[in-house]
């Protein structure tokens, strides 16, 4: 069993994104952290509902599903996920116009 996951929120962008959310969509996400927190990294690749995934063209940057409405723009960092951005638009987080 590889180690729990660590989570760093605390990068400014992800912080200015979440509280521009609806509360209900905030509970939905936290629901979702917590279940991160008890997970290992083997768990979180496999995971269908978080839907881990490496955002083309940028080696390293990842994507994973907070909700039906929202991804993070996510990093690997030894144990840690370290949390870039959040957008509620799917196209927004793979950079798409």
């Amino acid at each position: 069993m590889t180690a729990r996951v660590l989570m760093d929120l605390n990068l400014p962008a992800f912080q200015d994104d979440l509280p521009a959310l609806e509360v209900a969509e905030v509970r939905l996400i936290l629901k979702t952290l917590r279940k991160v927190r008890a997970l290992d990294w083997a768990a979180v690749y496999r995971d269908p509902e978080l839907k881990w995934e490496q955002i083309k063209g940028e080696l390293g940057l990842f994507t994973i599903r907070l909700s039906r409405a929202c991804r993070a723009v996510v990093v690997r960092e030894g144990d840690a996920m370290r949390f870039v951005a959040m957008h509620a638009d799917h196209d927004q987080t793979y950079g798409k116009q």
